[in-house]
């Protein structure tokens, strides 16, 4: 992209290869994540937070396999399988290329029960679910989490992770993704007027935690169905003004080799499946930016690279 813009501005173009700094490395990318924060950079709405430096190509997801690595990694050889969530503190070469150079704190070895696709497809979304389960005190055995979008791309993982913590998971979505969340064991709840009631109705009690990622009125329904004294156990990765004022956390992933690695035992052990709602090639970027600007994804998006 040359400037801020939509879809539009895109354009497939031949770039300098990326040089391999010190604790960097060098990967040919099989397979890239599409995450709404790709379009949303391209659109301009993080121009205050992010320096952004023109022309850039978008992307912080990847697969691919290792070509060459700095001289200060040991952690990865050449000829290795890796994906990663490569996000730095500013915005020029992303993973939307033939060729990505991947500060080596953002890789992990590919899960081997995953092909291209669908690990390229894990990383930020998976890293979100399950930093956020972390911060709100990583619900586990006899405890009941509310999952706020979760049939999306991130909730589909906070999902599986809680469930296979052994927790009761209660999930918003639209009623034709109930029977999709019921296949990933949770228990679903249609958003909406009256969604505290249809909560309530299912934990009388109260939730024990509950994780946002849709915004709107979701912190103010958390905050009325938690459990007694679990104002804390409230994390939105969207609402930060809202959460924290509800006494809850304000969550921004990071990326991270050693959960990036949880996440890929979790695939491996059959506790953790990547839906994918549709893979498109490079060079229909445009399309992938469309689609999920649309808000009606199940699962991930993913670009085909090489």
């Amino acid at each position: 992209m040359h400037s801020y813009g939509g879809p539009d501005h895109l354009e497939l173009a031949d770039v300098p290869e990326p040089k391999v700094g010190p604790d960097t490395v060098l990967v040919r990318t099989r397979a890239a994540g599409v995450n709404p924060v790709d379009w949303k950079i391209g659109a301009g709405h993080l121009d205050a937070m992010l320096n952004v430096y023109f022309p850039f190509t978008p992307g912080w997801d990847l697969a691919g396999e290792v070509v060459a690595t700095g001289p200060g990694v040991t952690e990865f050889a050449p000829g290795d399988e890796v994906f990663g969530y490569v996000r730095q503190d500013y915005v020029q070469h992303g993973t939307y290329a033939e060729l990505a150079a991947a500060p080596v704190r953002t890789l992990a070895r590919k899960p081997a029960s995953l092909d291209w696709r669908q690990a390229a497809a894990l990383p930020l979304a998976g890293l979100t679910a399950y930093q956020s389960l972390r911060e709100a005190g990583a619900p586990g055995k006899g405890e009941t989490v509310l999952v706020h979008a979760a049939a999306g791309g991130v909730g589909t993982f906070a999902v599986q992770i809680a469930v296979a913590a052994g927790a009761r998971v209660i999930g918003t979505a639209g009623e034709r993704n109930h029977d999709f969340l019921r296949s990933l064991g949770a228990e679903p709840v249609t958003y909406g007027d009256g969604l505290t009631d249809r909560i309530r109705a299912l934990a009388p009690d109260g939730v024990d935690a509950a994780v946002d990622f849709v915004g709107g009125d979701a912190v103010a329904v958390s905050r009325a169905v938690l459990a007694p004294g679990s104002a804390a156990r409230l994390v939105s990765v969207v609402d930060g003004a809202g959460v924290t004022a509800a006494g809850g956390r304000y969550l921004w992933v990071r990326p991270d080799a050693t959960d990036l690695a949880a996440l890929g035992d979790l695939a491996d052990q059959g506790k953790l499946t990547v839906p994918i709602e549709r893979a498109v090639p490079l060079e229909r970027t445009a399309e992938a930016w469309e689609l999920s600007a649309s808000g009606h994804v199940r699962g991930k998006i993913v670009l085909t690279v090489s």
